[in-house]
């Protein structure tokens, strides 16, 4: 097994419409979904990675087919250090950060898929967990619902067992966050105080009417705040988390360990949400994982909990995931029998690798 070879490099895009009229502070959701890298290799092993079917998916499936594919074909599995820097070196000019990174992100998490599956063992355990046992929070709660639809769905979280659910702040563009005030106000009259409530802002304000909002939602006990400012705007982060009493959760838009590297160093962060989907996959998330235990934050990465669940099991620091709820449709039909959490709790299967295992049926069948 360890002279393996990369095979072949398929990619196939599995996607939902959003139903209904669904939008965060900044942009309206209409499509959401998977981007899936299938990577075979010579002794019958194949690997399975991920990343978002959002914005620019031809483009991202074409980059990994026509300039990622070509540059590890014939290269051994197991060499995922090697791979990443191949390909990061490659298209240094264009892709050190979106659609490109996007690309090498589900190509890595792939060979991780695979490096898990030759080794027999599910990758949270390969990494050093025990545990397969994760919580996960339910988020939602979308700034275009009224306040009435709004409570309604946060009860519909607590109601499937959630004891931490996170709601969307910004309405009208974020040009009221008074409005926004009295929702969250709604939210946790409705809830209760047991439950762990957090707002996420979608990066739609400025440092001080950010200060401003969470200085108001406070007595609300709100678990943390994500994205209040524009995520590359890290001295506005900074200016926030230094500001409010509410910790400050963001790095979901960050792309390699040196953008969640400068978060840390410019105090920006108490939770840091790097996504392996995005950032590098499993190689640069784990060196993003070291860099928070050294900085003593927490670890809780953006969505994709069926990708993530391994990474929190396994790190000390790793605090919760995020199950969005728009991607549960699609995770259901693009794989055979998932994991979903029950209660609030995530339990891994004690699979090789991942874990998953793609419902071919469905992707050939609806995918694009």
């Amino acid at each position: 097994m360890q002279n393996a070879k990369i095979t072949g490099v398929d990619v196939y895009i599995c996607a939902n419409p959003v139903k209904g009229n669904l939008a965060d502070s900044s942009r309206k959701i209409e499509d959401i979904g998977y981007i899936i890298v299938d990577i075979s290799t010579d002794i019958g092993i194949h690997g399975i990675g991920l990343t978002y079917h959002e914005v620019g998916s031809e483009a991202i499936r074409n980059f990994i087919k026509f300039t990622i594919a070509p540059q590890i074909i014939g290269m051994s599995p197991l060499e995922n250090e090697v791979i990443y820097e191949k390909i990061f070196n490659f298209f240094r000019c264009v892709g050190r950060k979106g659609l490109a990174f996007c690309a090498l992100s589900a190509v890595d998490i792939a060979l991780w898929d695979i490096k898990g599956k030759m080794a027999d063992m599910p990758l949270y355990r390969l990494l050093g967990g025990s545990n397969n046992k994760v919580p996960v929070y339910s988020s939602a709660g979308w700034t275009s619902h009224s306040t009435e639809v709004l409570c309604d769905e946060m009860l519909e979280m607590v109601e499937e067992g959630y004891t931490t659910i996170k709601m969307k702040v910004g309405v009208e563009g974020g040009s009221n966050f008074r409005e926004d005030v009295k929702r969250v106000y709604a939210v946790r009259k409705a809830i209760g105080p047991d439950i762990r409530l957090a707002i996420d802002a979608n990066n739609i304000w400025k440092a001080a009417t950010a200060i401003q909002f969470a200085s108001r939602v406070e007595e609300y006990d709100i678990d943390f705040f994500e994205e209040p400012v524009l995520a590359d705007d890290i001295p506005g982060l900074a200016h926030c988390r230094h500001s409010i009493k509410i910790p400050l959760a963001t790095g979901e838009h960050e792309y390699t360990r040196f953008g969640v590297r400068d978060l840390l160093m410019a105090e920006a962060v108490d939770i840091v949400q790097a996504d392996a989907c995005r950032v590098g996959g499993y190689t640069e998330m784990l060196k993003i994982i070291g860099m928070t235990q050294a900085f003593n934050v927490s670890f809780a990465p953006h969505c994709m909990e069926l990708i993530h669940m391994h990474l929190v099991a396994a790190a000390p620091n790793g605090l919760i995931l995020e199950g969005l709820t728009l991607f549960r449709e699609t995770a259901q039909n693009a794989f055979i029998d998932p994991p979903i959490p029950k209660n609030g709790i995530l339990e891994i299967p004690e699979k090789p690798g991942l874990g998953l295992e793609l419902n071919m049926e469905y992707i050939n069948k609806y995918g694009i």
